[in-house]
């Protein structure tokens, strides 16, 4: 917002990081913009790699860090508002997630669930007369609770045409809810041709490989006419939908041990966390330390591609630097340990600021974006925040499962296949991919140009690749992170491209 009486400029990021923001201050302009390939062609714009940036999205495989991979450019965090007057820029927090239990029984808290999803769901489904709005739909409960909440018209699903294939589940249960169900089956060689398209819309390497069917899957609904869709997103940080949030064992007696351990006061638990970690291995003893232990300790979110050691390795020395992952996570970390709650709510503290809006969020709206879909998160709703905040940990993650009393709530309007099935997540066949020759080729002769030497030890990376294909080794992710960077690099670097339908709009705009 711009106050032509006052010559200030507000702006200001949603709560949860919905949306993007970034900004940036060069040659006397003030750049601000939800997408950061629309500062590049302005006159005043330095365009240049942000050396800090590649190590750590390493380790976390999205940006990582407050300045983006542009130098100089940084994204405005979520909850922050900023001004910008006479050429000096100030931003505030105005809002943060507050974890703290209520004192409540587990039916309260599960009709809470129930009545904030409900409500949200109705407020994000209303469009204008003539806008359609659906929503998508997976295997998993949380897309599966806001469909059978919404009632759509249609729901779409996307899978591959292979093991790694979830539309036949969300067939099953649209039959189940007598709603319309529209799925596509990618292939391998249409899924792997269009990712350098897929990263220009990003604007900054995320090798989450799911980018990859959420980009066709928003494709899918705009191709059918719709202008809307709700999505899932946001369950997992909220409710504790996460087994790395110490999720570590199979046996149910030791989870309701376990169970018990976290009502000890926050020294006691600590001091066992500390036993345990040096307490020679016995079956459960992961799922106990994760519980007991301070999460500072051994949690860095839901990604951990390359250690920092494993990083250095690859990288060329000019490139070995930037914040480490505790100067990353140290912010959040600082602010929730002292608060006596459970240590899978301060995991989920962490998440809320780092991996969903830098991953989840960023990667939902960037690929809805690029096909001119306006994406709906009803799950990531302020009064549904609320209840969640305020819902007891032991609620959420038990030794029944993870976000627990989330799944009950859904199995109110789902059947308890569906409420219950453990999460998967979007599955791409990267492992596929990388040992079939026609893409382990187009991997390794991406990694032989030239201009990878500036960043990597080429040796190293092409043994990488080649161990992977012979299967000497699992180091897809590994492999897929250091592609997704250098096919970003070559896009905004070395080709400038932009895609042949972009540059048709930009004409029509201009005639």
């Amino acid at each position: 917002i711009w106050n032509r009486e006052t010559g200030e400029m507000f702006g200001a990021r949603d709560h949860f990081g919905i949306k993007p923001l970034y900004y940036a201050k060069m040659n006397g302009t003030f750049f601000v913009g939800s997408e950061i390939k629309s500062f590049l062609d302005h006159p005043n714009f330095d365009k240049q790699l942000n050396k800090e940036a590649l190590k750590p999205y390493m380790t976390f495989q999205y940006p990582a860090t407050d300045e983006t991979f542009f130098k100089g450019v940084y994204r405005l965090p979520e909850g922050h508002f900023f001004r910008y007057k006479n050429g000096e820029f100030s931003m505030e927090q105005y809002w943060d997630a507050d974890f703290s239990p209520d004192k409540e029984s587990f039916n309260q808290a599960v009709d809470k669930i129930e009545a904030a999803v409900d409500e949200s769901v109705k407020a994000h489904s209303f469009a204008d007369a003539g806008i359609k709005v659906g929503s998508f739909l997976s295997a998993g409960v949380d897309s599966s609770y806001v469909t059978a909440m919404m009632r759509p018209d249609n729901t779409f699903s996307i899978g591959f045409d292979s093991r790694y294939d979830e539309t036949k589940q969300a067939r099953e249960l649209a039959e189940k809810l007598k709603l319309k169900n529209t799925d596509k089956k990618l292939t391998n060689e249409e899924a792997f041709n269009a990712f350098p398209t897929i990263q220009y819309y990003l604007d900054e390497p995320d090798s989450n490989p799911s980018v990859v069917p959420l980009y066709f899957l928003t494709k899918l609904a705009k191709d059918n006419g719709y202008k809307a869709m709700l999505s899932g997103e946001g369950a997992d940080e909220l409710f504790a939908g996460y087994t790395d949030y110490g999720f570590n064992t199979s046996s149910k007696p030791i989870r309701w041990v376990t169970d018990q351990m976290r009502k000890l006061p926050q020294p006691t638990r600590y001091k066992i966390g500390e036993w345990l970690k040096n307490h020679k291995n016995f079956h459960g003893r992961l799922h106990m330390y994760h519980a007991m232990a301070p999460a500072r300790e051994d949690f860095v979110g839901q990604a951990y591609i390359f250690s920092p050691e494993e990083a250095s390795d690859v990288l060329n020395k000019d490139f070995d630097c930037g914040p480490t992952i505790q100067e990353i996570l140290a912010p959040y970390f600082d602010k929730i340990e002292p608060k006596d709650i459970d240590e899978v709510a301060k995991r989920q503290y962490v998440d809320l600021h780092q991996w969903m809006p830098g991953d989840i969020l960023l990667k939902a709206d960037k690929m809805s974006m690029a096909n001119s879909l306006e994406l709906r998160v009803p799950l990531l709703d302020k009064e549904v925040m609320n209840v969640a905040s305020h819902t007891p940990t032991k609620y959420l993650f038990n030794y029944k499962g993870t976000k627990w009393a989330f799944r009950m709530a859904a199995n109110r309007h789902l059947p308890e296949e569906w409420a219950t099935r453990p999460k998967m997540g979007f599955p791409v066949p990267i492992r596929e991919w990388l040992h079939e020759d026609k893409y382990y080729q187009e991997v390794r002769a991406l990694f032989e140009e030239d201009f990878v030497k500036e960043f990597f030890d080429q040796d190293k990376i092409l043994q990488l690749a080649d161990d992977n294909y012979h299967q000497k080794i699992d180091g897809r992710r590994k492999l897929w992170t250091i592609y997704t960077f250098l096919v970003w690099y070559k896009l905004y670097f070395i080709d400038n491209y932009v895609p042949e339908y972009t540059k048709q709009a930009d004409a029509e705009v201009m005639q």
